[in-house]
């Protein structure tokens, strides 16, 4: 369409508030795109998703599929990355398991990243006695080890994945807390927050309508890079026990159930390592290039 044209997109002179929005994300895409790591971390975090939601059409095997006859063989035609102990396709765990190790990270960020962005920025705008309160709540969190913490809160309910995921959310807002916060005070006392407060706009409506969306790309860096802690930690529960349990295929616990056969059949705990290592590097990489383009700070 014309009016998303190039030429239209890059206008030093926009027309209105449309074109200046869409012309500003395309110039911080064309900045993403000059950083050749980010769109390498991009791109394997593309091929990730793409494997675990269309796992079932890209293997004739399913995860818990035994073949005792065909246990411990090496990678081959007929089983690209070789089989387990019980026959099980590696390749066909590996990728379904990204569908359980993917999932259990959105799901952490979808509850952490809102939760510790209006803690943050509650703390921040309020003052006072409630941010007192809130920071020493984020500091009580802060002081333990994450995996530490996430254990003592599976172990208070059950293993599973539901468990870690709320274990490893409880965990992980705090961070996000303290910098929706430093950002809010910033914000605070800005000529735009005072305006809002004359035309008789609550603090509620403040927080939600105007301090908030402008911490959201702080955030998005900080959840980005985030991303590799949450997937080892998840990788971390499993290996353990305390997370996704046996025949489900996770990666920790691929690793947990095959670090027996390290020394003689390496591929069967080796591959799971290599999941994780390529996925948190790619969410590394991505959330560097992000930093670079959405961080005023780094710009």
């Amino acid at each position: 369409m014309i009016f998303f044209s190039r030429d239209w997109l890059l206008d030093d002179t926009p027309a209105n508030r449309r074109q200046a929005v869409w012309g500003r994300r395309y110039r911080l895409w064309l900045s993403l795109r000059s950083n050749p790591l980010a769109m390498a971390g991009l791109a394997v975090i593309a091929v990730m998703l793409f494997l675990a939601l269309f796992a079932p059409w890209l293997t004739p095997f399913t995860p818990s599929a035994q073949h005792l006859e065909n246990r411990l063989a090496a990678p081959s035609m007929a089983n690209w990355l070789g089989t387990d102990e019980l026959g099980r396709d590696v390749w066909t765990r590996i990728i379904y398991g990204g569908r359980t190790t993917l999932g259990m990270v959105i799901a952490v960020v979808l509850l952490t990243a809102p939760l510790g962005l209006l803690i943050g920025c509650i703390a921040g705008y309020a003052g006072g006695i409630v941010d007192k309160a809130l920071m020493r709540l984020t500091d009580i969190f802060l002081a333990f080890p994450r995996l530490i913490l996430a254990l003592a809160f599976v172990a208070a309910l059950k293993p599973g994945i539901e468990s870690a995921i709320l274990a490893i959310a409880l965990t992980a807002w705090p961070p996000y807390a303290r910098l929706a916060r430093a950002e809010t005070l910033q914000f605070r006392h800005s000529d735009f927050i005072a305006a809002s407060r004359l035309t008789g706009a609550s603090p509620l409506r403040i927080i939600l309508r105007h301090i908030m969306p402008l911490c959201v790309p702080s955030l998005i860096v900080r959840v980005t890079l985030d991303m590799s802690s949450i997937i080892i930690t998840a990788a971390s529960l499993g290996f353990l026990g305390m997370g996704a349990q046996p025949p489900s295929p996770e990666w920790g616990t691929m690793i947990a159930t095959a670090r027996r056969f390290l020394f003689s059949e390496w591929w069967v705990p080796l591959m799971p390592c290599i999941a994780i290592f390529l996925t948190s590097l790619a969410f590394n990489f991505l959330g560097d290039g992000l930093r670079d383009v959405l961080d005023p700070k780094e710009r």
